[in-house]
């Protein structure tokens, strides 16, 4: 029954993941349209730096966590 759930939520997820920003979309066809690509590049910088700052928070959690687990099961 966890697999059906997962799966689920996997594929809900995925759809989701499609969708994008109007505006964003727009800007990016316009620079396309008259040869510029720096817009693109930049948006695709700013989703990256975005993407990243989640996960060095959650693997700073993880690491507090984790050494506070080993701490409690050396004491």
């Amino acid at each position: 029954m966890k697999k059906v759930v997962s799966l689920l939520v996997l594929l809900t997820l995925n759809i989701l993941a499609f969708s994008q920003c109007p505006m964003c979309k727009a800007s990016v066809e316009s620079s396309q349209a008259s040869g510029s690509k720096s817009v693109g590049m930049g948006l695709n910088v700013g989703i990256l730096m975005l993407l990243l700052s989640v996960y060095v928070i959650l693997f700073s959690v993880g690491i507090m966590w984790y050494r506070k687990y080993r701490k409690n099961q050396l004491a």
